[in-house]
């Protein structure tokens, strides 16, 4: 029997990648030593995850300088907003709907089973 998960964004899934959308998300754009900063990443695991999220289009990103002198803007994109709503959605509806098999009947609700409300 297969059951049927609420979809939920694997991109997004991410806690580093998470991180950075939602601390842009409240914010016109933020550099990078600002998202390393509150992001607790290291500097190389930064900019591989921006670099996902840029190429995913879910955030703009500019750098001015070269080098080591270089400053790096991130800014999220319309798409950006919508796929973190959309994830946001997706966990609401797995704690309250739950699991449900083929046919739609639940067969686990998290919220039941962990006193959430």
């Amino acid at each position: 029997m297969a059951f049927k998960f609420p979809v939920i964004n694997p991109l997004l899934h991410n806690e580093l990648r998470l991180k950075i959308m939602v601390a842009l998300d409240s914010l016109d754009s933020a550099d990078f030593v600002y998202l390393c900063n509150i992001t607790d990443s290291t500097r190389g695991n930064l900019s591989v995850q921006i670099k996902t999220l840029q190429e995913a289009g879910y955030l703009e990103v500019s750098k001015t300088g070269l080098g080591r002198l270089s400053h790096t803007v991130c800014r999220i994109t319309d798409l950006g907003h919508q796929a973190l709503r959309s994830y946001e959605q997706g966990l609401r509806r797995l704690f309250a709907e739950g699991v449900s098999d083929e046919e739609g009947n639940i067969k686990f609700r998290i919220k039941d089973n962990f006193g959430l409300t």
